[in-house]
């Protein structure tokens, strides 16, 4: 819609409100309680045909999508938080007066209506109005019928307008709801606690992420936006709550992408006298439970893609992916001027001093990661890159970590928590190296982290789960900001 014909049709409906005013008529009144909804008007008659003479009366209020007059009555359709019905507004039911002022209804008002339902010639439930009253006038008019919202960044602006005129967006988000409320669920039954913990830290720790920076400035003290809630859910295990877990936002100063928004919902849970193993078991049980009740089925689509959440999932190592999906042998992965020369030969721009573990990491993630589609595990991540994790007991080159894959992406991080505090310590130091070389991403040194540690933290493993990328996949979406209410954009130019 052009710029000058937006104006104009916001000085129309300004002089309808101006005109409200001057007749005595408050055109944004708060005295309307609606007491039904569309899914109750349908719950009660959608099933039945012939409608009595007397029936049930009832009391609504929701937003004017469209509608269409015939001089003296006019079909209403009116969406609510439950969906979309019809209402029907005649002259002689409601009054000539009231019909009048409704005649200057606009699409996008919303108004309060009561009456009964009945069924039109062409069998549609609707609302036979019997009152009819303003609630809100709408100044700006929603985008055209049959054009709609599919701008995708104004979509994305402009939240409030899209879940208005696209009823799949506000689907999309009672679904995500649903998700995380089967989530909570499942985790309570299964005996673990939620907890809350904070947002803005002293040091950021648990996720190798550049962190965003604030200032507090009664205590004069520098802060750090959570990359993530580790450290903390890990002191509250040393304090004795053996199975905690936290739904909260995380922040990383990193780019955007489909895949990526600097503010994101994490899921990340912890389990004492556990380890990575019977995390993979648990994390099954976990989505394929929220995927049956969300879904009806284990066996869905992802962008064309076919999905089997059948159990058992799929289990590779670090080297076994690159030997599945990469082009190099089992004795050249091995050495590690041969593995270099391909990571070369791959297009990977990387230090010749790169250690053996971050180069193994950085080959897998270039050669197998986007061939991870049915749900996969992957085991046996090189020491080097896991500074939380527990070296395993075979070999100490590798941690006791997972991934978890699906769909070309990594949907959890999990493993077997290190809680021997001097190699705690000794790996922080070799990050805090990292960072002084330049790596922005490097773990900062935790003294209070080291000193909880020191006390004493059972056996643990712990994991997290990306709430957005497992929306993403339940839903069908392509990008994370379709499944954010409000995703970060750049400003917005005027």
């Amino acid at each position: 819609m052009a710029t000058e014909e937006l104006s104009e049709l916001l000085l129309q409906r300004r002089r309808k409100v101006d005109s409200m005013w001057e007749a005595g008529i408050n055109p944004y009144p708060n005295d309307f309680r609606p007491e039904h909804t569309s899914a109750d008007l349908v719950a009660a008659y959608g099933n039945v045909q012939e409608i009595e003479a007397d029936p049930q009366h009832f009391i609504v209020a929701g937003r004017i999508i469209a509608r269409r007059s015939f001089g003296k009555a006019a079909f209403v359709q009116l969406q609510d938080r439950k969906g979309r019905f019809q209402l029907y507004v005649k002259k002689d039911a409601v009054g000539e007066e009231v019909f009048e002022q409704f005649e200057s209804f606009d699409i996008g008002d919303i108004v309060g209506a009561t009456g009964y339902p009945f069924r039109t010639k062409t069998g549609e439930l609707s609302l036979h109005v019997e009152q009819i009253r303003l609630l809100t006038k709408s100044l700006l008019p929603l985008p055209e019928k049959f054009h709609g919202l599919t701008d995708v960044e104004t979509r994305y602006r402009q939240r409030y307008v899209d879940l208005i005129v696209n009823p799949e967006v506000r689907e999309l988000f009672v679904k995500r709801s649903r998700v995380i409320n089967l989530i909570r669920e499942f985790m309570v039954k299964n005996d673990f606690l939620e907890v809350e913990t904070p947002m803005m830290q002293q040091i950021p720790g648990g996720a190798t992420a550049r962190p965003f920076v604030t200032h507090h400035n009664a205590l004069d003290m520098e802060l750090f936006l959570r990359i993530a809630p580790e450290l903390y859910l890990k002191r509250l295990v040393v304090g004795g709550l053996d199975r905690v877990f936290e739904i909260n936002r995380n922040f990383r100063n990193e780019g955007i992408s489909v895949r990526h928004n600097p503010e994101f919902t994490m899921m990340e849970f912890y389990q004492a006298y556990a380890t990575f193993e019977d995390l993979m078991n648990y994390t099954e049980e976990l989505l394929c439970h929220v995927a049956q009740n969300v879904l009806g089925t284990l066996d869905f689509s992802y962008q064309g893609m076919p999905i089997s959440f059948q159990r058992p999932w799929k289990r590779f190592t670090v080297k076994e992916a690159i030997l599945e999906y990469g082009d190099i042998d089992a004795k050249s992965l091995e050495d590690r001027d041969m593995a270099y020369a391909y990571a070369k030969k791959i297009g990977l721009d990387l230090p010749e001093d790169i250690g053996y573990g971050k180069l193994i990491t950085e080959i897998f993630e270039e050669v197998a990661e986007t061939k991870l589609i049915q749900p996969t595990f992957i085991t046996a991540y090189p020491t080097e890159v896991s500074p939380l994790s527990r070296k395993s007991d075979h070999d100490p080159e590798i941690v006791d970590r997972f991934e978890f894959f699906c769909a070309g992406r990594e949907m959890a991080n999990a493993f077997s928590e290190l809680n021997d505090p001097v190699d705690q310590k000794e790996r922080f130091l070799a990050q805090v190296a990292a960072k002084a070389k330049g790596d922005e991403e490097a773990h900062y040194m935790d003294e209070d982290y080291i000193r909880a540690l020191e006390y004493g933290m059972p056996p643990t493993a712990g994991e997290g789960i990306g709430i957005d990328r497992l929306v993403m996949l339940l839903c069908d979406a392509p990008s994370i900001r379709d499944v954010i209410l409000f995703p970060q954009l750049r400003k917005e130019v005027k």
